[in-house]
């Protein structure tokens, strides 16, 4: 499969709610993400397969999501962009919230083995209420 092959069907799996779904198909063992700021309990870099679906399984468990979408890709070559846009409640604070979010994959021999995300640093996960 080509990037673009693999950020089309990345995209539709998000869409749908499926995004471990995504990680179990397309990303290596070897991956690596980055986040704008740590995360509670976490370190802003997560490394390998098991940490990004801990990362996955602690997002589910700690917001509550009401609903989102997912824009994109925007290929460049072995990278592309998704856009994320969702109306969360994080469960430790209980305020609802609009998460807009940018994720920056690189592809490497059919898989995912970076991914970064941007977002404002404003956002009440990384600590700047």
């Amino acid at each position: 499969m080509t990037a673009m092959d693999i950020a089309k069907e990345i995209a539709a799996l998000c869409r749908q709610g499926k995004n471990q779904e995504a990680i179990d198909r397309f990303y290596s063992q070897n991956i690596e993400s980055i986040e704008t700021c740590a995360m509670p309990g976490m370190d802003q870099i997560q490394r390998g397969i098991q940490a990004i679906k801990g990362k996955n399984q602690w997002w589910v468990e700690n917001h509550e999501i009401h609903g989102g979408t997912v824009e994109g890709p925007y290929p460049n070559g072995d990278r592309f962009i998704l856009h994320f846009k969702y109306d969360v409640t994080p469960k430790h604070t209980g305020k609802r919230m609009a998460l807009d979010e940018a994720g920056l994959y690189t592809v490497q021999n059919g898989k995912i083995v970076k991914e970064e995300f941007f977002y404002s640093m404003s956002a009440p996960d990384c600590g700047s209420h």
